[in-house]
Formats: structure tokens, sequence, C-alpha cells
């Protein structure tokens, strides 16, 4: 959430930047609500004072029986009554001015490229060409068939369509990216953890998520002010909600690296995108969180990348970098930087990973601050990136792996967590 004040003072500026970022944003109707807010706000506190000063006059009174007394009660009644009426007001407003206020994204770096969506991303590396292969290639959905390691037919028979049986050596592959990831996490200086797949309401909108609504991703439980996580983001930002860091413990960053399950609806058409792994509605993930000065967002940010890139080419896969455009970064990145991977079914890239900096968007509406050398407290800024998520990095390995006899090669560096497969194939039955 932005500041009102940078709101109010740059409203132009604002409204420019939500435009580029394809957010319907009503600038001028937040700042009218936000003045009725705080005129009625000014209102109800000289309520208030009144209240407090006719109940100082009242004590001050020994016979309340007199004339003096009755005429301060029947004031005090007034008072009482003109109150709740404002007070109902406010929170009339508040109503519409907090959705209004969370509907803002964050602003944008300047280096960000413009466009209005991830066509207008711009590639900034790529490590290695795609694959190309000696025979006919098949997807990861055949694959997984063939090899008998996926089963989205009885996923589906037990879930629903977008879920999914791991099965063998994939489910394997699956727990190896997980433990691989976090090592290579722990020695970068990332301190492990499990978090909650569950988060109340405002967790989720404090970090730029939408719990409810038809444009939601999120699956929200029925009767409760619960969610399941689309991504450990979330739990991991609203961990230190309320918390302020004391002087000194932000001098190096607070980094975390947590495994959690993720759920997303994936409302839309997406065609030959929604088949097999690529988008489904559950998945394990390993992300990295950073919490941090200011000062140090935009190093950590690359530090981020850095270690996300170190993985995929430990996994010898082939990638790019791209520097993701204002019309892709969604609500709460100040910049974001996705890797994707070369994904044979798709004869084109698809993301793998992608890395944001929210600056103090997330920390403000979370209160999570620090206090500096000379002992004010400041909004830290918060960092988040993918490590491995164990739907599309599979894919990938299994496409780009694939054999011409049908079977599937594990990246070397996987080996010494695959409990001696260095091969899925066909079992003979």
């Amino acid at each position: 959430m932005l500041d009102m004040q940078f709101i109010r003072d740059n409203a132009e500026a604002v409204a420019e930047n939500a435009k580029l970022r394809n957010m319907p944003v009503n600038v001028q109707v937040l700042l009218e609500l936000d003045e009725r807010y705080r005129n009625h706000l000014q209102i109800a506190d000289a309520l208030r004072a009144q209240r407090n000063d006719n109940a100082e006059r009242l004590n001050k009174i020994q016979d309340k029986s007199s004339m003096e007394a009755q005429e301060i009660i029947a004031l005090g009644k007034g008072l009482k009554t003109k109150l709740a009426e404002v007070e109902a007001e406010l929170a009339e407003i508040n109503s519409e001015l907090t959705p209004a206020k969370l509907s803002v994204p964050n602003m944008t770096h300047p280096g960000v490229p413009v466009g209005s969506d991830d066509a207008g991303n711009g590639q900034i590396a790529q490590h290695s060409e795609p694959t190309r292969f000696e025979f006919e290639p098949k997807d990861h959905v055949a694959l997984g068939q063939e090899l008998d390691i996926l089963d989205f037919d009885r996923g589906s028979a037990v879930a629903g369509a977008g879920f999914y049986f791991v099965k063998g050596a994939a489910a394997l592959l699956e727990m190896a990216l997980v433990n691989y990831a976090m090592e290579v996490c722990r020695s970068e200086g990332f301190s492990p953890m499990i978090t909650p797949d569950l988060a109340y309401q405002e967790i989720l909108e404090g970090t730029g998520y939408n719990p409810r609504g038809d444009e939601t991703q999120i699956y929200s439980i029925e009767g409760t002010d619960l969610s399941l996580i689309a991504t450990s983001e979330i739990a991991l930002a609203g961990y230190y909600k309320d918390h302020t860091f004391a002087a000194g413990e932000l001098d190096e960053p607070k980094r975390i690296v947590a495994v959690s399950h993720c759920f997303r609806t994936e409302a839309g058409s997406y065609g030959r995108e929604s088949r097999g792994l690529y988008r489904v509605h559950q998945f394990t993930k390993v992300e990295m969180f950073i919490f941090c000065q200011p000062k140090d967002s935009d190093k950590m940010h690359d530090e981020i990348l850095r270690v996300e890139r170190k993985i995929m080419d430990g996994l010898e896969l082939p990638y790019r970098v791209v520097d993701c455009c204002t019309g892709d970064l969604g609500g709460s990145a100040y910049r974001k930087y996705d890797i994707e991977a070369w994904m044979p079914f798709k004869n084109d890239w698809g993301e793998v990973t992608s890395t944001s900096n929210c600056t103090d968007f997330q920390a403000r509406r979370l209160n999570t601050k620090y206090v500096t050398d000379s002992g004010k407290r400041e909004l830290v800024h918060t960092l988040n990136g993918t490590a491995v998520v164990s739907s599309r990095v599979p894919l990938a390995i299994m496409e780009n792996y694939q054999q011409a006899d049908g079977s599937i090669k594990i990246p070397t560096v996987l080996h010494p967590y695959m409990q001696g497969v260095t091969e899925i194939k066909k079992e003979a039955k």
C-alpha cells in the first residue's frame, strides 16, 4: 500500500503509474473519499473533545439535579447521538476508502520497460540455446503417462481439473528439487522455514493479494477469515506483522527460505498453457524472502536473482532472464525479474521463477518497521523470489532431458537426492 500523503502530493504520477500497469484505479475518487474521511474525522475528534469537556464540567457540579447539571447532561446526550452518527458515516466512508487505497499499485522502478503485457518484457540474459532433438520429442503429459509417473485423470477424479498425482521417480524428483534448492539457499545465508498453508484475509491484503472478488486467484475457506496461500511469500511477509526490528538488527538483511504448498484458482482461459503441469491448482514451492533496510533492497534484488540463476545453472536447463514490463508487474512489485526455461511443449520460453522488490509497499500495510541508527522508526523493504517450483521445473526437466527411447535423464546435480535413481524409464511389468 502506498502512503496516502504520497498519493495526495503525487496524484498525477500515481494515476499514470496505475495506467501503465493496467490497474483500474480512479485516483480522483480516492482523493475525494480521503478528503471526506479526514473532514469527518476532524468533526468526530471535535465532538469527542466537547464530550470530554462536558463530562469534566458535570463532575465539578455536586448537585446533579440542578438546572445547570441537567443542561450539561442534555448536552452530553446530544453530543453522544451526534458522535454516533458521525462515526457511522466514518465507517461507511472507510468501507469505500480502504479498498480504493488497496487498489493502488506500487510505484515503478524507472528502468522497467513500458509494455501492456508479457510481450513487452525485456530480455537481459540467456543461458544456452533452446534444446534441439534428433527425434520427435514428446510433451511432459505424454511422457508422464507413458512412464506412469503423472496421473492427471485420477487427480481430476479426486479433486477436479488442474489437480494431479505425482508418482514413483517423479515424486523423488520433486523432493530432490526441494532439497537441492533448500541446500543452495542455506549456503547463501538463508534460514529455512516451513510455513502454514493458510493465512488471514488481512495478511493476504497486506501482501497485495485479493482474497475475495471475481478476479481473485485465491481459494477462500467458506465461513472463515482464512484463505489458502498462493505462495509462502504471503505467510512470510505476515510473520513480522506489527513487528519492529531493533536498532542494528537489520544491518545485515534477514534472509529466509521457506517451503510450502501453494494453491491458485487459475481463473481464466489460457489455451495450450492449461495443459499438464504448466498451470495447476496446487504445487510445492521453495521461496526466498528478505527483510532489509531501504538502502539495501536493490542490492538484495540482484542477490535473489543471482541465487535463482545459480539453481538453474546447476540444473543445466536452457533459460533466459527478463525484466518484467509495467503491464506484467502486478500490484506489489517495484521491479520484477522472471527466469523462463525453454519448454518444448510450448516451443517457447515459460516462466519458472520470479523475484520482486516490493520496497515498503507490503511493510506499510503489515506495519513492519526497523529502528534506524538515529532512533527513528522506518518501514522495512521486503523482497521475494522463487527458488524452485514443483510443477514447472519438473516439466522443464522432463521435456529437455527426454531421450529417444522415451526415458528421462536426471540432472547430475540432483543425483545425491534421488536415492540412486539417475534416469526415469518405463519399468517392465
